[in-house]
């Protein structure tokens, strides 16, 4: 599972222009100091919303906060397995990120 949404992660992320995808072991992405993605050991993907769109974004997708190495990522949401099939939602959701961490005080 891990390769193949590693896979789909970087097809998704190639339609994103602004940002790359980092990370040999650790795949993620991150613009001015904040990492905005992840994908964990597990195949997970973790996507970084300000809190209010975390909440809904939550109710939305019937999901939880996103878990690395079991821990639960402060301001990251798990993105659900059947939204992988949904490119064009994720490019949004990746676009919508990095905007959120651009406005954030860069680090």
């Amino acid at each position: 599972m891990w390769e193949e949404n590693l896979n789909r992660y970087d097809a998704i992320v190639a339609h994103c222009t602004r940002f790359d995808r980092k990370g040999k072991t650790m795949p993620h992405t991150s613009a001015n100091g904040h990492m905005f993605s992840l994908l964990n050991k597990e195949g997970v993907l973790g996507i970084r919303f300000a809190k209010e769109k975390q909440q809904r974004y939550m109710e939305a997708f019937t999901t939880s906060y996103f878990k690395s190495y079991g821990a639960a990522m402060n301001g990251y949401i798990q993105i659900p397995d059947a939204l992988w099939l949904d490119t064009e939602l994720l490019i949004r959701l990746l676009n919508e990120s990095y905007d959120y961490v651009m406005s954030l005080p860069k680090k």
